[in-house]
């Protein structure tokens, strides 16, 4: 059985960006998550410890997007990095960071970077 936990449509307000201005104002972001974790013993034991705690997660999400980077890739890689490295239940990432409304001189509801691990 393959097993998911997904976190959908996290919006969080960070200074990201290349432009000044992007860094001193901020934007939000949008980050889509799909983790593969074996968390079929959960499903029978009812036991936290057999699967990811999504509010833990969600922290170490947000920590890495309160680091201002220039690019979303990097910020992206940073995610999955941690995530792996905090939860080694974690067998596969699928990252997903959407840039609202970025500056490229036309109408774009998003930019975004799509990472999988």
């Amino acid at each position: 059985m393959e097993t998911y936990i997904l976190l959908e449509n996290v919006e969080i307000y960070a200074n990201h960006g290349v432009f000044a201005q992007e860094t001193l104002v901020g934007n939000l972001f949008v980050i889509n998550l799909k983790l593969n974790v074996n968390f079929e013993k959960a499903s029978v034991s009812d036991d936290l410890d057999e699967t990811l705690s999504y509010a833990s997660v969600f922290d170490v999400v947000k920590r890495e997007m309160m680091i201002p980077s220039k690019l979303l890739e990097h910020v992206a890689g940073r995610i999955v990095r941690a995530l792996k490295c905090e939860f080694p239940k974690i067998e596969k990432v699928e990252l997903k960071i959407s840039k609202r409304n970025p500056p490229v001189g036309g109408q774009v509801e998003f930019a975004s970077v799509v990472i999988i691990d």
